[in-house]
Order: C-alpha cells, then sequence, then structure tokens
C-alpha cells in the first residue's frame, strides 16, 4: 500500500441487525481525536453499503464493531466484497463480542485485527497508527 498524502481514513461500521453502537461511536471518536478521519456509518449496515462507503471515500481501513454473534458471516462477507472490488488493500480490523475460539478464524480470512471487551481506546489508536498507512510528512 503506498503512502498517501492526509490522515489516515477509517470508516467505522456497524453491520447486521446489531442495534448497540456506544462502543462504535466511542471508537470513532476516539480514532478521530486522535487526528484520523472517520466515517461513522450508522446503525443496520449490510456489508455492500460498508464496502461502498469504505470505497467512496478512499479509506484505508474499515473498524467493524459486531455484538449481535454474526461476526462470522458479516466480517467474511464485507472482506469478500473488498477483494471481488479490487480493494483489498483496505485494512479490516474490528470488535465485540467475538468468542476467542473465533478470532484465529476470522484473521485467517483476512481480518487484520480483533479487539475483545476490555480493549482501550489508545490501544486501539496505537494499532492503527501502526498497521494502517502513514500519512505523509510535512
Amino acid at each position: 500500500m503506498g503512502v498517501a498524502a492526509g490522515p489516515i481514513r477509517v470508516v467505522v461500521a456497524k453491520p447486521g441487525l446489531d442495534g448497540h453502537d456506544r462502543g462504535a461511536k466511542v471508537i470513532a471518536r476516539a480514532l478521530r481525536d486522535a487526528g484520523m478521519e472517520v466515517i461513522y456509518t450508522g446503525l443496520h449496515q449490510t456489508p455492500e453499503q460498508i464496502v461502498d462507503t469504505a470505497i467512496q471515500e478512499d479509506a484505508d481501513a474499515i473498524g467493524l464493531s459486531i455484538l449481535s454473534g454474526a461476526h462470522n458471516t458479516l466480517f467474511a462477507a464485507v472482506i469478500d466484497l473488498l477483494r471481488e472490488r479490487d480493494a483489498a488493500d483496505i485494512l479490516v480490523f474490528g470488535g465485540g463480542i467475538i468468542p476467542e475460539a473465533d478470532i484465529a478464524p476470522l484473521k485467517e480470512k483476512g481480518v487484520a485485527e480483533i479487539f475483545t471487551p476490555g480493549a482501550t481506546t489508545a490501544s486501539i489508536v496505537d494499532w492503527v497508527r501502526a498497521n494502517v498507512r502513514q500519512p505523509a510528512q510535512a
């Protein structure tokens, strides 16, 4: 992935039927406060809507928040759509109520990182800075 000008751009999304978005909003705000551009998609987004937004917004990463138990299906759908649309360079990470046993298979499918309850906003910001493209130096 090349170095683009400007701050890191992250789409924060709530896929599926899960209606609890406090955590996603906290993460979106933490990333924004750390100098990143954040596009929050709101509740009940389909994988197609999330990928469309990420491509249209020229995002560097997608952060998915899932508490509904549908993480295996929804993460895979986003990863597959990014590949189909030649946008696999958009990094996908996520968090929520995700059992430890599901984390390794999700990473094998292409999810870069999973944050479980108890992860600090600072650790998520640090991970994004370390793993998503670095902004160009002025």
